[in-house]
């Protein structure tokens, strides 16, 4: 369908360059179009739905947005009201979808809605939905603290008919499809996050060797160069972690656990490193004239978006069964 046929580890090694990018908007955009919204896709989608879809995205001539969080639902993705019913050879659509990353510009979104009355976790599928169809409408592009130069839009489905045929996989299985999406979605987000952690450390240090405080250079004092040692070795965890799972993932394993516990890290040390480096560059860095501002907005979003913080942290305890099963 025009990929390379590589293993994944390539698109890890892909989002860790991206990070050399100078902002967080790009990569991310960049990781919705090849590791968000095309897994299911990929594995699941009939040969004329990857021919219709997968082939022009990957080729670049189509934008995808994955239409997942709503207003009520942003980590619950079990709670989510958007539907799709049947009626004769189309699935009827009404509801919306809020923080859809990409959502502005975009050709088709990997939709998820509810497609019966189920259990909420059995009756939920994936649909291609074509985003110039009747009915579709965004409402407005959010204006955001961080990730400026990506945009993210809040649509809204008004009776959307879209052919039956445009369903990714099997009907009810959604829900699965998705959360194998988010495994490739988190690992994606934690590899962009790591270049970009290092420059902040290195330009702390360049800055603060030649910026003088009572006479002498900010680094020179213990509590500078300690904490940003002490940052150089966390992101050096980090990235082991990563490639761990990543080689786990690769050979076919479950790597929710890890995963999860990488995108939880991730996610606080980029809140860590870019504050921590913020304060050493003092008055200069609550400008938007040097770098660390912008990735202390950007980078942000880590702890929240594509399952926030507290919600790695549920999964992790479930798979260390630290709390009953419900």
């Amino acid at each position: 369908y025009g990929g390379m046929g590589l293993d994944f580890s390539y698109s890890i090694a892909v989002a860790e360059e991206l990070g050399s990018i100078r902002c967080g908007g790009i990569p991310m955009a960049i990781g919705v179009q090849a590791g968000m919204t095309t897994p299911a896709l990929t594995r699941f989608g009939s040969d004329e739905l990857k021919k219709q879809f997968l082939v022009p995205t990957i080729a670049g001539d189509f934008v995808a947005c994955l239409g997942i969080s709503e207003a009520g639902a942003g980590s619950d993705v079990a709670n989510i009201k958007t539907t799709a019913v049947k009626k004769g050879d189309e699935y009827v659509i009404n509801g919306g979808k809020m923080w859809t990353t990409s959502g502005c510009q975009a050709d088709w979104m990997c939709l998820l809605a509810n497609t019966s009355e189920g259990p909420p976790h059995q009756n939920k599928s994936l649909i291609c939905l074509p985003m110039n169809l009747p009915g579709i409408h965004v409402a407005k592009k959010i204006d955001k603290l961080g990730m400026r130069s990506s945009d993210t839009a809040q649509i809204f489905f008004e009776d959307v008919r879209v052919p039956r045929k445009n369903l990714i996989g099997e009907e009810g299985k959604g829900f699965p499809y998705q959360m194998l999406q988010f495994q490739e979605e988190r690992l994606w987000g934690v590899a962009t996050v790591l270049t970009p952690l290092e420059t902040v450390i290195r330009e702390t240090i360049d800055y603060t060797r030649q910026r003088k405080v009572f006479g002498q250079p900010v680094l020179h004092n213990q509590a500078v160069h300690f904490r940003l040692a002490e940052l150089a070795t966390e992101v050096e965890l980090l990235r082991s972690l990563l490639s761990r799972t990543v080689g786990l993932y690769v050979e076919g394993n479950d790597v929710t656990k890890f995963a999860s516990m990488a995108k939880l890290k991730a996610g606080r040390l980029a809140r860590e490193v870019t504050d921590s480096c913020l304060q050493f560059w003092g008055g200069m860095g609550f400008t938007s004239e040097v770098l660390v501002s912008r990735f202390y907005r950007d980078l942000r979003l880590m702890s929240i978006g594509g399952g926030t913080d507290e919600t790695m942290l549920s999964i992790i305890c479930k798979h260390m069964e630290i709390l009953p099963s419900k």
